[in-house]
């Protein structure tokens, strides 16, 4: 077992494009919703609480914006009415070998919002574009 905790800095996303480095993945979240109760017959009228529905936040994916690379922008247009290209998407937190410690697994997921980086004529930053992921599951797995 790890005597420290893990760095948050070396991380890999497999998300069924090209292999590109990514520079911060947010919204890994998962909520359970509380149902609350109040049987007829209790003595006291007070509520149980009871677990409901399990929620699955969205994720954020950011990376650099390289010369011909549109793959964000294609994947955001397979969305046609009701249908989508769905995909499996990995993320895996390294440790100091490069290994993976940590593997979140993303099920059914589908681009719901895409944006461009901001652009400035006095600033020397470099280019991010962003892209917003729905799913239907997160799992994690410690390697």
């Amino acid at each position: 077992m790890n005597e420290y905790p893990l760095a948050k800095f070396s991380f890999e996303v497999d998300w069924g494009g090209t292999k590109l480095g990514f520079t911060e993945v947010t919204g890994m979240q998962i909520e359970t919703d509380v149902t609350e109760y109040r049987h007829g017959a209790s003595p006291d009228f007070s509520k149980i609480k009871m677990p409901g529905l399990r929620k699955f936040s969205n994720i954020t994916l950011k990376r650099g914006s390289f010369k011909g690379d549109n793959e964000y922008f294609t994947w955001l247009n397979t969305i046609n009415l009701n249908t989508v290209e769905r995909r499996s998407v990995t993320i895996s937190l390294l440790d100091e070998t490069g290994a993976p410690a940590i593997t979140w697994k993303v099920k059914n997921a589908f681009p719901v919002k895409l944006q461009a980086s901001d652009l400035k004529a006095d600033a020397s930053e470099v280019a991010i574009e962003t892209l917003e992921i729905a799913h239907e599951g997160l799992t994690i797995e410690n390697n």
